[in-house]
């Protein structure tokens, strides 16, 4: 059993990167991939703890792409074991985005009469009870001081903390999701850039979770193929938000476009106790055979 898509505390999983490699090492695992969104702050601690575990690990990113279109667009890069100054500073670009984004959510919170500051945020993310700077009533910080890429599921954490709504879900569908009062679009690099980039950081290019571009079955066939020609390497067509029947089309998809195949949990944690290590769509393990196209050093 293996896992292709993971999220630590470095993004917006729930575990440090160390636990993550140790649970997943409890369970198992011979081989995890960890694909914080938009950083790779993570990886060294996690790599460092999967060669004490014995267990073999794929270094990897999640990117927003920028999108006209309906929908999300995600971009794995899986084996990047070699970060090429050119995509650190593309990763740090994001970072600058993410940090915009996440001050007017924060605005728009305060402006509805939810009172929250910068340093709360911070501090849930780094789940103690802190300022910006680790000690209480510390000056204001950025999201680099919490060692973390901030998005939106924390502050849905905070809605819940703060007893705006009962979970997770319902901060999603009442106020962060899209066209809702705290959605701010969230800025993504271009899709050829990326693809290039990963690549001359050593791994490949994977779509993540194809059914969220919100694409017709009769236009992904066209899709998929020129996003071949512009540097894709394969798709995560198995994924836990998907339908077996799904999974299905979107692998014989990618074998017919000459794609490769993966398959991930999407796995965060507590925040997403709907998601398991080790499984994706249908509860189904997920295979080594997921590894065979996939860089290892």
């Amino acid at each position: 059993m293996i896992d292709l898509h993971t999220h630590s505390r470095a993004s917006d999983g729930s575990l440090n990167p160390d636990e993550l490699i140790r649970k997943a090492a409890r369970q198992g695992l011979r081989a995890i991939a960890l694909t914080d969104h938009d950083t790779v702050k993570g990886l060294d601690r996690a790599k460092d703890e999967a060669r004490r575990q014995g267990i073999l690990f794929i270094p990897g990113i999640e990117i927003e792409i920028e999108r006209r279109a309906s929908g999300e667009f995600h971009l794995l890069g899986l084996g990047i074991g070699r970060p090429s100054p050119a995509f650190l500073e593309a990763v740090a670009e994001l970072s600058r985005r993410r940090e915009l984004r996440n001050r007017e959510i924060l605005d728009r919170m305060n402006e509805m009469s939810i009172d929250v500051t910068w340093e709360e945020l911070l501090a849930l993310a780094r789940g103690d009870g802190t300022g910006g700077d680790g000690a209480p009533g510390g000056k204001a910080g950025t999201s680099e001081d919490a060692g973390q890429s901030l998005g939106r599921p924390h502050f849905a954490a905070l809605l819940v903390k703060r007893k705006v709504v009962k979970n997770h879900e319902q901060a999603f569908v009442r106020y962060l999701g899209e066209g809702k009062p705290f959605y701010v679009p969230k800025a993504g690099l271009e899709f050829e850039r990326t693809a290039a980039l990963i690549r001359e950081s050593g791994g490949i290019p994977v779509l993540a979770h194809p059914m969220s571009l919100h694409v017709a079955w009769g236009r992904m066939p066209l899709l998929l193929r020129e996003l071949k020609d512009q540097g894709l390497a394969g798709i995560e067509a198995w994924h836990p938000t998907a339908k077996l029947r799904e999974c299905r089309r979107l692998e014989d998809l990618a074998k017919e476009t000459g794609l490769c195949v993966t398959a991930g949990s999407d796995f965060h944690g507590e925040v997403r106790p709907d998601r398991r290590l080790g499984y994706t769509c249908g509860g189904r393990e997920i295979e080594d055979k997921f590894l065979e196209n996939i860089p290892v050093s």
